[in-house]
């Protein structure tokens, strides 16, 4: 009787230890709001370049996540990238807000951020928002400097 009731508490706790890994698993990979009945609205962005961001990453608004990113695709009439963003019902944008993307520290990953405008009429489900800044890209920026660098030099030659 003793063996098994030990045997009960060891299953019990092992039971918890997966069911913690299962909650982490679900954290890291942005999926804790799946199922949860959330009602959204969908609007749409356009960006010249998204960089490294990827469905489900946050769309956040004053540093408060309002909605994740449901997907991403390729616009063939404008050449651009057409995100797709979930937005919680609880949350609504005026029509002159700006979206861009940006990065949680220096290294973190990338989310969409959403700045509100002053405008009286608010984005209605399946709109695009206008105003978008695209990613900055590290390598861009360096190759800039390094030709911007290049081109003073061979100025200072001369």
């Amino acid at each position: 009787m003793e063996r098994s009731a030990l045997d009960l508490w060891v299953g019990l706790f092992v039971c918890a230890g997966l069911g913690a890994l299962l909650i982490l698993a679900m954290k890291v990979g942005n999926m804790t709001s799946i199922g949860l009945g959330n009602h959204t609205y969908i609007l749409y962005a356009n960006f010249d370049n998204i960089g490294g961001l990827k469905a489900r990453a946050p769309v956040k608004s004053a540093g408060v996540v309002v909605g994740r990113v449901a997907s991403i695709g390729f616009d063939n009439a404008r050449y651009n990238a057409r995100v797709e963003l979930s937005i919680d019902d609880r949350y609504k944008f005026p029509k002159d807000t700006t979206a861009s993307i940006l990065t949680s520290g220096l290294l973190g990953e990338q989310y969409v951020g959403l700045d509100a405008g002053g405008d009286s009429v608010n984005l209605g489900p399946g709109e695009a928002i206008k105003l978008t800044q695209s990613a900055v890209v590290l390598e861009k920026l360096i190759s800039q400097f390094l030709y911007s660098k290049a081109a003073e030099g061979d100025t200072a030659k001369k």
